[in-house]
């Protein structure tokens, strides 16, 4: 199977679906934390389909 894109990968799809949840689930958290410890939740969260979207551009430029 030749993966073109990062967006076909089963890890990067779960991982775009658990950052959409955070994203839903952050909204509930009190408005003193929206600077603090949603914005750190989201940007870990962001990180995780970021980083495997750069992994694999960074395997598909080798081959």
């Amino acid at each position: 199977m030749n993966i073109k894109s990062y967006k076909e990968l089963v890890v990067w799809q779960k991982a775009m679906i658990l950052t959409e949840s955070i994203y839903k689930l952050t909204k509930f958290f009190p408005n003193e934390e929206k600077f603090g410890l949603t914005s750190q939740i989201k940007r870990a969260v962001i990180s995780i389909p970021s980083n495997i979207a750069e992994g694999h551009a960074r395997r598909s430029a080798r081959c």
